[in-house]
């Protein structure tokens, strides 16, 4: 079956408006200051808090 009435657009995109994309909430690490997502390790120097650092790995050449 066919529905009755046509929905309109402002009806479809009110039912659509929590369909949409959320920005990235960026935090700036405090050790060097790059963008780095919050609760992760900094991609730049490895930083993650006071107590803890990673060590990053440096490539091999052969």
């Amino acid at each position: 079956m066919l529905p009755v009435k046509k929905t309109s657009k402002s009806r479809t995109r009110t039912r659509r408006s929590h369909h949409r994309l959320r920005a990235v909430n960026y935090a700036l690490c405090p050790h060097c200051g790059a963008a780095k997502l919050p609760h992760a390790a900094c991609g730049q120097c490895g930083y993650v808090n006071p107590k803890i650092t990673l060590e990053l790995g440096q490539e091999v050449e052969e």
